[in-house]
């Protein structure tokens, strides 16, 4: 990602009605689809600047990778230790059949071979440990926003199953999510490219506005893996280990 995305990220991540909602519905699409032992092992894949490692805390000993620095340095103050810098889909230094569960959050879009990327993740997963990865959704959605954050792709519901089926893992649940504000998002997205203004960074809106998207997106953690979303602006699959 370009720098402004970290640098955004590192201001806006205990703000913005996007980061704050979207723990809210990965956190309960948790709950909901994986059961964690007790003492459960957890890694986050691209943890950016460790906002969601308080969130994924709560369900035992969280392990994360992040390849930028700035990010990274960040993302070790609020885990209190360090985070790995190894490569997707390498990942040299992480231990194999290890992990309860594995969370790859906006990550798997930013690797060429994405293939390759969740077989490796898969491998490092226990017997019946679960791989939870939540990516962007529609092609045709494709925008600055996609070029600034560098990403490969985006997902259809059907690339995103082809994807976890033809892995060693077994596909648990599939589903989009941010399905309620995605009318909003369209339109926002299509209105920048006609104007030419659609620079691809993030702001704060104004409180009033902040205030309510977090609770409309909010509240889908209550449908997320729960009942099937219309089509949303993200899509979630949950893989499971065999």
């Amino acid at each position: 990602m370009e720098r402004i995305i970290y640098d955004q990220m590192a201001q806006l991540d205990e703000l913005h009605w996007w980061y704050r909602a979207r723990r809210d519905v990965l956190e309960a699409l948790i709950r909901r689809s994986v059961d964690l032992p007790a003492g459960a092992r957890l890694l986050e894949v691209g943890c950016g600047t460790g906002h969601n490692l308080a969130m994924l805390q709560r369900f035992g000993h969280v392990d994360a990778i992040e390849l930028d620095p700035a990010a990274r340095a960040i993302a070790e103050r609020r885990l209190g230790r360090p985070v790995s810098d190894s490569r997707l889909p390498e990942l040299e230094g992480i231990p194999r059949s290890h992990y309860d569960l594995i969370g790859a959050f906006d990550v798997i879009e930013h690797i060429d071979d994405d293939a390759a990327a969740v077989s490796a993740l898969a491998a490092c997963l226990k017997p019946g440990g679960k791989l939870v990865v939540a990516v962007p959704a529609h092609q045709w959605m494709w925008s600055a926003h996609d070029e600034l954050n560098h990403h490969k792709r985006r997902y259809s519901k059907r690339s995103l199953r082809r994807l976890i089926e033809g892995s060693p893992l077994q596909l648990q649940s599939i589903g989009y999510f941010n399905s309620l504000l995605f009318p909003v998002a369209v339109a926002a997205r299509f209105a920048g490219k006609l104007t030419g203004r659609g620079g691809g960074g993030e702001t704060l809106p104004p409180k009033p506005i902040n205030w309510a998207f977090e609770k409309v997106f909010s509240a889908e953690r209550y449908l997320a893996g729960r009942v099937p979303l219309p089509s949303g602006l993200s899509l979630f699959a949950v893989g499971s280990a065999t």
